[in-house]
């Protein structure tokens, strides 16, 4: 079900990790941001946009991880855009055989694949989305993941903040970067210095912040990320014997990322 978050943003919530697709509107359609997560949960993306009267112009992907690449064949043949590093790399790891892929990373099964990836990327430096609607700004990092996007919807005052700022999630690093802790820093710094023009952010994953919220998911992420380089355990409630129920695993991600911290370098 669409849900309105701000003036002219809409959030459809995945029951997998509470993914959210956020939905744009504009004067001739809708842009839709990394809709997911299975094939019933897309079907009924594309049947509430359709019911509402709202047919989709232009989708972006804010990083090229398998659940923000997805696409459903009723929300149209669009304009797909993403950043020039987060589309090579959806392309490279999408160049081989996509049921080998799907099955390496943990896709489940019942998500659709045929039009995975298929992204087009914007010209290296883009800070806009380019479509006929309200203006949406590219804040473009490298935490989390390669060619990582924040979008600020201006004018509703909408963060898009991929897979960071999330409730239920830590920050997740990049474990390709050569700094990824340097780098989930300096992504931190970008978004910080839109704070006061945010009243909404929308995570990836979890739930919607409004108001004050904007700025604690900050200082949470930062904590915890500050915590992992100085080497020290965090106290952070989405891990540890607080963590949400259901989402133990979350610890399991921590741990994961302590190991590669204080692995040796090659």
């Amino acid at each position: 079900m669409l849900k309105q978050v701000a003036d002219g943003v809409l959030v459809h919530a995945s029951a997998w990790v509470q993914s959210n697709a956020v939905v744009v509107q504009g004067r001739d359609g809708v842009l839709l941001i990394d809709p997911g997560i299975s094939g019933d949960e897309l079907d009924c993306l594309t049947s509430d946009l359709s019911g509402a009267g709202m047919s989709v112009v232009a989708g972006f992907s804010t990083h090229p991880h398998w659940d923000h690449l997805l696409w459903h064949p009723g929300l149209g043949d669009v304009p797909r855009y993403a950043t020039a590093s987060c589309a090579d790399t959806a392309r490279a790891r999408l160049s081989g055989d996509i049921a080998a892929t799907a099955k390496a990373a943990g896709i489940p099964d019942d998500v659709p694949l045929e039009l995975l990836g298929q992204v087009a990327g914007l010209p290296p430096g883009a800070t806009r989305v380019p479509w006929d609607g309200p203006a949406v700004r590219i804040i473009e990092h490298q935490a989390h993941a390669a060619g990582h996007a924040a979008l600020l919807v201006e004018d509703s005052r909408v963060l898009v903040a991929g897979d960071m700022l999330s409730d239920v999630l830590v920050p997740m690093l990049n474990p390709g970067a050569d700094d990824p802790l340097g780098d989930y820093l300096t992504a931190l710094d970008l978004i910080e210095a839109t704070a006061d023009a945010v009243d909404v952010v929308v995570p990836g994953h979890g739930s919607v912040a409004n108001g004050e919220q904007v700025r604690a998911r900050i200082d949470q992420d930062r904590t915890y990320v500050r915590a992992l380089l100085d080497r020290r355990p965090p106290s952070d409630p989405r891990i540890g014997p607080g963590a949400r129920a259901g989402r133990e695993w979350v610890n399991d991600v921590h741990e994961g990322q302590l190991q590669r911290l204080a692995a040796p370098e090659e």
